[in-house]
Formats: C-alpha cells, structure tokens, sequence
C-alpha cells in the first residue's frame, strides 16, 4: 500500500472522526460529567464499535473483489459519490450546537464503555462509511488482508486522540464555568472545513480511480 494513499486514507477518517456526531457528542458530554480519565472508557466503546463496523464492511468488500471486479469497480464509484455528498451537505448545512449538560453522579466505567458502543453500533452511517471509503484504497494488485489491517489500525489509532480531544474540551467547559453549548459559529466552521476537506478527497479519489 503506497504512502500517499496510506496518509490520504488517514485524512479523510480523520476529517470524518472529528466533524461533530452523535459520538463527538458523547464523549464530550462524558468529559463534562465524568472527566477526561474516565470518558476514556467511553471512547473504546466507541473504538470497539467502530471496528465492527470496519471487520463487517471489509469482509464484504473482499468477497466482492472474490465475486466481480465489475461489482467491486461500481462500489468504488458510488464511494466517491457518497464522500462527495457528505462533503457538500457538511458546507452548505446548518449545524446545531453541540449542548453540553454534566449529569449528576459519575457512571461506571461499564456504564461509559457501554454507551460509547452503543453509540456507534446504533449509527448505520459508520459501516456506510467504510463501505464507502474502504474500496478506494485498495490495490487489488497487492495481497488485500494487509491492506485491510493497516487501514483498520489507521482507523482505530486515529479514533481514540480525536475524541480524547472531544471529552478533554467537554473537561474543560465544564471546568471553566461556561454554560449552554458551544457557539454556532464554532460548530459551523468544523462542519464547513469538514466538508470541503471530504470534497477534497472524493476530488482526489476520482483521480487515483482513474489513473489506475
């Protein structure tokens, strides 16, 4: 797998970890309650229900390699097609603001590593996701299980600091005594360089496609 599509594969599930969701979400709200230390629990439920998601899509993504380069070439496309629509409904939506409301008492670490994946496997978004972009880097002239790990390692490397970072700020807004949420206009920026960030890589992944 070439470095370039390696570090390419790593930008576009990052810009997509860290636009705000209903994860982002959770963990800050479990930052905000619970604290850094312990919203970590949260986040490998997250992780955990990620890879899932990851194990399923390329499980099926490699019986179809097995099945029809044809079926496999199309899926690629309507990857494309599906980053490029989730580019630009991130630019050009309005985002709500993320609330950030501490309960009362500290849950278990069960309780928090519980929802984190319930969070996750509960959003069908995820495994559309990988379906999706999983297809766009993978050379089908290199053995496929390799290239399939790293992108799984890519993925769950890169989950746990984004939404650290996510329950560090819900920490620290709770910390610092701000109240409500967090403006719109901050929200709104995430969501606009999201988008143009994931219009970006569709752009880049039409490229690669067809030069191969």
């Amino acid at each position: 797998m070439d470095f370039q599509l390696i570090l390419l594969f790593a930008i576009t599930t990052a810009v997509v970890i860290s636009s705000p969701g209903p994860s982002a979400i959770l963990v800050v709200s479990q930052g905000a309650s619970d604290g850094l230390g312990r919203a970590i629990f949260g986040i490998l439920g997250i992780a955990v229900g990620g890879m899932i998601y990851f194990t399923l899509s390329a499980t099926g993504i490699a019986s179809l390699i097995l099945a029809s380069t044809l079926v496999f070439s199309t899926i690629k496309w309507v990857g494309v097609a599906f980053l490029l629509y989730l580019g630009l409904k991130a630019l050009f939506s309005k985002s709500a603001l993320i609330d950030i409301a501490p309960e009362k008492g500290q849950k278990t670490r069960s309780a928090l590593f519980l929802q984190g994946l319930f969070i996750m496997v509960s959003n069908p978004k995820a495994m559309l996701f990988f379906t999706a972009i999983l297809p766009q880097f993978i050379d089908l002239n290199r053995p496929i299980a390799p290239q399939i790990l790293i992108m799984g390692a890519t993925t769950y490397a890169l989950q746990i600091p984004i939404y650290s970072a996510y329950a560090y700020m819900g920490e620290r807004i709770t910390r610092i005594g701000i109240k409500g949420g967090i403006k719109a206009w901050l929200a709104n920026a995430l969501n606009k360089f999201a988008g143009a960030a994931l219009v970006f890589a569709g752009l880049k992944m039409i490229s690669v496609t067809v030069s191969r």
